[in-house]
């Protein structure tokens, strides 16, 4: 890949903070997200009937309640699809769209209904009576540990002899705790319209992060190949992982309905449904031991991680891949052992989070740490500097890629700077010394975080670009944009290229028929390789209409300069829509692709080895905590946080997906907590039992830098770095404050009030 030249200012291209493009239209109400588009004539309405136990034996599911139901037209069970009845993400381990045989946790679809209403539909599926003999289940990962339940073989990534250094290390400390998993609650609940065309063909409207993989499962399920099914997205109303595979699911359902049915159907879950029948962030347990001097450098590690994952594989193997690949997140420990286990529970399939992963692994390091200092009597945030890596210490990663550490002890040292951490340290002893119920708490965390997908296939993206005679640009890519601002940042790329406004650029949908075989914009990724794609199709085009110029004026194409909507070389000059004109009247191509592979990438799944990573995005974090120790409620007073973006591409779009994602990670942490029954029943369905963060929650005093001259030694577009994920970790500065202010050796996640006073006490 060529490098681009250096950044300069632009009021619309790179580096503009310019709003995301539907921003207005999202304050008005005017976007239309998929349920808003008009309705096709012959619509029908589908529903899910959901199994009501979490295990057990299902006998032959009887549909005539179903069609009995006034304003049912048809109801569809295992034996009616035409295809496969399998929705795997990666078609090699089975996952049924409806269950046969066995039913695996409470919620899992058993059939579809379709009725000219959506409440008919609803009731058709309520009047259905499954029988289904009971089976024990498994609720959780200490059970499925004991009954050895994996979904995969372990992964392990190890490096030295992990057991002779904890052997040889002066002092020998260990610990034990939990994260809980994380519901989605995208504002937009999954949502998709199938209709059926000539020849078998199908038209998906999906609320999807990946539009191809919609396009292979409903392929798969209506036994079609890939070209007779479009999915289109325009716009999604949150995705955060959650619409990376069950959207894929439910598109199919609804596709399958049209086959079946010749009309249109669309399928919306409700809250309830969603909830019930999606998967969640994968909750944790870890049990560790390790090796310290007696200055708290950590010299040897053996860890577990036992993730969640639910009833099938899903995507659980890419997530304890990154969770075991960010264990020992920013630090350097030199003999180490870290097994990842995906466990097998009665519980819907564990998916896609923001993070994927890589929340979940940097956990363990703040436990050992917090650990270290117990031992030593130390200041946890001492250790932490004493075990950064780089420096003193090892830069490589156990599987072998180097981090900076340079930059990490940079983000640190400047957080700290800013939230003038000694004097509030003071304070905050000051204030507890002195205060009878209340405690202040202060916490940070320093973070370096992969970029890039682990499945090295995926990390590829394609777009097209035409333009128009008139000087107006046409663009799509593999990208979708579920509000995080992509659609804006790869508009400014292609401004950037042809060096006119982006208001020039029109944004199209993402669509399975004008870029094909894309990868999902997951993995903080969609910057990175949808900016590259776009940057080669626009470079291509300005590279012809360049050979235009240079013939018309007699100069080299090298002089041809496109900036301010006018094109140049010396003394000549045109605008940009003119330029356009004359290329079409000599006949030269206006449109073209682009196609881009992230370079220097490789893993060995044998080794576990490799650099599976193009970078590392790096940041730091401050939190300062209140705690009632009567009633264990707490509430962040202040956070500081610096991210690293690069060269940001648009400071506005970059602030918004850090402060996002802080928030949600501090929910994560704090108050998200589901909860299943006995019986394997998921409890909390909606808003009135599911915390997610609110106004409370914000931190009244939230301070944010970017990381100013940072360097990027990975040849990244333009020289940004990915921002969607990594700052969702910098919450964990909030678990930090409130160990801080209780003292606690454990304190399990989320920290609920219930758990913060269980810590307080002791318990």
């Amino acid at each position: 890949m060529d490098t681009l030249p250096p950044l300069r200012p632009s009021r619309t291209g790179m580096g503009a903070a310019l709003r995301q493009d539907s921003a207005l239209k999202h304050a008005t109400g005017e976007a239309q997200f998929l349920d808003d588009l008009p309705e096709p004539p012959g619509l029908l309405h589908a529903a899910l009937a959901l199994s009501p136990v979490a295990h057990g034996t299902l006998a032959p599911l009887d549909l005539a309640a179903a069609r009995a139901v006034a304003g049912v037209v048809a109801a569809f069970g295992p034996e009616d699809v035409p295809g496969r009845n399998d929705i795997s993400p990666s078609g090699r381990v089975a996952e049924v769209l409806f269950a046969t045989g066995t039913v695996e946790h409470w919620g899992q679809p058993l059939a579809l209904v379709v009725a000219t209403t959506r409440d008919a539909a609803l009731a058709g599926a309520a009047a259905l009576r499954p029988q289904i003999a009971p089976l024990p289940a498994l609720l959780s990962v200490e059970a499925a540990l004991e009954a050895r339940a994996l979904l995969m073989p372990p992964q392990v990534i190890a490096r030295g002899d992990c057991e002779a250094a904890l052997a040889a290390a002066p002092r020998r400390i260990a610990g034990e705790f939990r994260c809980g998993g994380q519901e989605h609650f995208y504002l937009e609940g999954q949502i998709a319209l199938a209709v059926p065309g000539e020849d078998g063909d199908i038209a998906l409207h999906s609320s999807t992060q990946h539009p191809t993989e919609v396009q292979h499962i409903a392929a798969r399920v209506v036994g079609c190949d890939h070209n007779r099914i479009t999915v289109q997205c325009r716009r999604m109303g949150g995705g955060f992982g959650g619409k990376e595979s069950n959207a894929s699911w439910v598109a199919a359902a609804a596709a399958l309905a049209a086959r079946l049915t010749g009309r249109p159907v669309k399928l919306r879950l409700s809250r309830k449904a969603d909830m019930a029948a999606t998967g969640k962030r994968h909750p944790f347990l870890y049990r560790w031991q390790a090796g310290i001097d007696a200055e708290g450098r950590i010299l040897a590690l053996d860890a577990t991680l036992a993730a969640e994952g639910g009833h099938s594989l899903d995507l659980s193997g890419g997530v304890i891949f990154r969770a075991v690949t960010h264990a020992l997140n920013a630090y350097d420990v030199p003999a180490v052992r870290i097994t990842g286990l995906a466990c097998k529970t009665n519980t819907v399939s564990n998916t896609a989070f923001r993070g994927f992963g890589g929340p979940q692994g940097a956990l363990l390091m703040e436990d050992v740490l917090f650990g270290a200092a117990r031992a030593t009597g130390r200041a946890v945030d001492a250790l932490r500097e004493l075990n950064f890596a780089g420096g003193p210490n090892g830069a490589d990663t156990p599987y072998g890629q180097a981090l900076e550490g340079e930059l990490i002890r940079r983000v640190w040292a400047e957080a700290r700077q800013g939230a003038e951490w000694e004097r509030r340290r003071a304070e905050a002893d000051a204030f507890n010394a002195s205060h009878p119920t209340l405690r202040k708490g202060l916490g940070g965390f320093a973070l370096a975080f992969g970029i890039s997908f682990g499945i090295m296939a995926m990390n590829q993206a394609g777009a097209l670009v035409h333009v128009y005679t008139d000087g107006s640009i046409r663009l799509n890519h593999g990208g979708t944009e579920m509000g995080q601002g992509l659609f804006i940042k790869i508009a400014q790329v292609v401004a950037e290229v042809f060096g006119v406004e982006v208001e020039r650029i029109r944004i199209t949908a993402t669509s399975t028929a004008e870029v094909p075989n894309t990868s999902p914009t997951a993995a903080s990724t969609g910057s990175d390789l949808n900016g590259w794609a776009a940057h080669q199709a626009a470079s291509a085009i300005r590279g012809r209409m360049a050979g235009v110029a240079a013939a018309l004026w007699n100069v080299e194409a090298a002089e041809v300069q496109f900036a301010e909507g006018r094109v140049t070389a010396g003394n000549h000059a045109m605008e940009f829509s003119e330029l356009a004109h004359q290329c079409w009247a000599q006949r030269v191509s206006l449109s073209a692709t682009g196609f881009y592979k992230t370079p220097d990438i490789h893993w060995d799944p044998v080794a576990m080895r490799g650099q599976p990573f193009f970078y590392f995005s790096y940041g730091a974090a401050l939190a300062e905590v209140l705690v009632d120790t009567l009633t264990g409620e707490h509430r962040v007073t202040r956070a500081d946080l610096v991210q690293d973006c690069g060269r940001s591409l648009n400071p506005a779009i970059d602030r918004g997906q850090i402060e996002g994602a802080f928030v949600q990670g501090l929910g994560w942490l704090t108050c998200e907590e589901l909860w299943w029954d006995q019986a394997g029943r998921l409890r909390t369905l909606g808003p009135s039992t599911y915390k997610i963060p609110g106004s409370r929650e914000m931190p009244p005093v939230f301070n944010l830098r970017l990381l100013e001259n940072a360097p990027a030694r990975a040849n990244t577009i333009f020289r940004s770095k990915a921002v969607g994920e990594p700052p969702l970790l910098l919450a964990t500065c909030v678990w930090n404050a409130l160990r801080d202010a209780t003292g606690a050796a454990r304190l399990d996640l989320p920290a609920t009030p219930e758990r913060v006073l269980a810590a307080l006490r002791g318990g």
